[in-house]
């Protein structure tokens, strides 16, 4: 009888600390709060300095960004491996020079490398329907969900206009530049909460 007792009293001290404990998941501090806009601004600040970045580095992306739907700039794509690579960065979504909302992008990959490296990838939507596209799933991934264009530059340094063509373009930004020869496909982009 004691022992069911016991057992009975332990039950509800757990069930007491579990519900404790999810009350205590759910409940936003005022900290919380100061420590997620200063985490948007930071993502702000950096997508303005990759924008920039593209900007200064290929002549006509200027011109292509502000006449495009959206684009969705990923500052830091940080990648790293040995064999097998992954790679994980936080962006923003902008439309009209404004961010609506912010995504996390994943990559993974099999085969010889090693090393990291950081990159900025950047999406041009440069058209509605395929801005609206994006928009409305719930995890889109390059090259499934749509074809990412890699952007070329023309003989005359400017992105090669068949590109442009394109319902999205993408732009892969290293120390060096625009990176040549690159597939964005199956990079996976959620939209996440700050």
């Amino acid at each position: 009888m004691r022992s069911i007792q016991f057992r009975s009293l332990a039950l509800a001290c757990a069930v007491a600390v579990g519900g404790a404990a999810v009350v205590g998941c759910t409940t936003t501090r005022p900290q919380d709060q100061a420590s997620t806009a200063s985490t948007r601004a930071s993502i702000d600040a950096q997508v303005d300095a990759a924008l920039s970045k593209l900007y200064d580095t290929v002549k006509g992306s200027r011109e292509v960004v502000s006449s495009s739907s959206g684009v969705l700039v990923f500052p830091a794509v940080v990648g790293a491996s040995m064999g097998i690579g992954a790679e994980y960065g936080r962006g923003a979504l902008r439309v009209n020079g404004r961010t609506q909302a912010y995504y996390s992008t994943t990559a993974g990959s099999i085969g010889f490398q090693a090393g990291a490296q950081s990159k900025a990838v950047i999406y041009v939507f440069t058209t509605q329907a395929a801005l609206d596209k994006f928009r409305s799933s719930k995890g889109w991934t390059a090259g499934a969900d749509a074809t990412v264009a890699a952007a070329t530059m023309g003989a005359n340094g400017s992105i090669d206009t068949n590109t442009l063509r394109q319902p999205v373009v993408g732009f892969v930004l290293t120390n060096v530049g625009l990176e040549a020869g690159v597939s964005l496909s199956g990079a996976k982009i959620t939209e996440i909460r700050l």
